[in-house]
């Protein structure tokens, strides 16, 4: 499994506490979504996993790699969203998926070794399933490690956070993520990486789905309202229609080089009528939106609010 190079430094801390028998029971994998979290957590288990690994690379070819390829491996249990007694899939981590964790992770390990289990996403856990998790996590089963992984920790109860060893994950200097942009083969990486706002992973996963030119398209509508032209309603109909989440990330940024424009002008790119304080509102206001997004608020509402107060 390949690397992304800004995990080197956290992988080494973790090998290093691995050959020292120093294990903690309980592994908080955080930071932006678009670093690898779930990639370098793969990789972790299967090297912890395996009969032959090599400073904790799995050799792929032991029965234990082979019954991971296969999604079988009896030591290893994996916890994500389920499905409601109607078929549909939740929204969040339940109670009862957590109980039937704690049951499982109570039993001793097949092979002998670890037994390992992940959640994700850790911060999509409810407040019943959270308090549920913290009786396994404060009395864990031995060679039992829990791995957790959260785009957002800061949803999760402190009680569960404090209880694990904290992996941040982090957005690299911008001369590393260019290079691996350029490695692998993405087209204008500068362009990529500004719009995802130096996040590597998602400057390659977004130059790959074309949101550079969706991000364009934002600009333009954007400054179309703030000149008076088009209908507010139907620029609202088609940031809906097409992931709206990230084109408010956009809008967001569009409004903080606003603010910087006009730092340096009488006017910035978008030739917005608002002042800095309220480009800073707005830019506050794009990124609460985005976030709203996720609850039970309905989002042509909330965009028809943001974008009558752009123009």
């Amino acid at each position: 499994m390949s690397a992304m190079p800004w995990h080197a430094e956290l992988w080494e801390r973790l090998q290093a506490r691995r050959r020292r028998d120093a294990m903690p029971h309980a592994l908080l994998l955080c930071g932006p979504a678009g670093l690898g979290k779930r990639d370098f957590m793969r990789r972790f288990a299967r090297g912890l996993l395996c009969q032959q690994a090599v400073d904790g690379e799995a050799c792929g070819r032991c029965r234990s790699c082979l019954l991971l390829d296969a999604g079988t491996h009896p030591d290893l249990v994996t916890l994500s969203f389920g499905l409601r007694k109607d078929g549909v899939q939740r929204s969040d981590i339940v109670v009862d998926q957590i109980r039937e964790l704690s049951s499982r992770l109570a039993m001793a390990s097949q092979f002998g070794g670890w037994q390992i289990a992940t959640i994700d996403p850790a911060d999509a856990m409810n407040t019943a399933a959270a308090n549920a998790l913290l009786k396994t996590l404060e009395e864990p089963s031995q060679n039992t490690l829990l791995l957790l992984v959260a785009d957002a920790p800061w949803r999760m109860p402190q009680t569960i956070r404090s209880r694990c060893q904290r992996i941040e994950f982090q957005v690299p200097a911008r001369e590393e993520a260019l290079a691996w942009l350029q490695g692998e083969g993405v087209k204008d990486p500068v362009a990529a990486l500004d719009a995802a706002g130096g996040n590597p992973g998602l400057a390659r996963a977004w130059a790959e789905e074309g949101a550079l030119a969706r991000r364009q398209e934002v600009r333009k509508d954007l400054a179309a309202l703030a000149a008076g032209r088009g209908e507010t309603m139907e620029v609202v109909r088609r940031w809906l229609d097409n992931e709206p989440a990230q084109r408010l990330w956009f809008a967001a940024q569009a409004a903080a080089d606003e603010a910087r424009g006009r730092a340096g002008a009488n006017n910035g790119p978008l030739a917005s009528h608002l002042d800095a304080e309220a480009l800073d509102d707005w830019y506050r206001a794009a990124n609460h939106a985005r976030d709203a997004l996720r609850g039970p608020l309905r989002g042509d509402l909330l965009l028809l609010e943001l974008l009558s107060r752009w123009r």
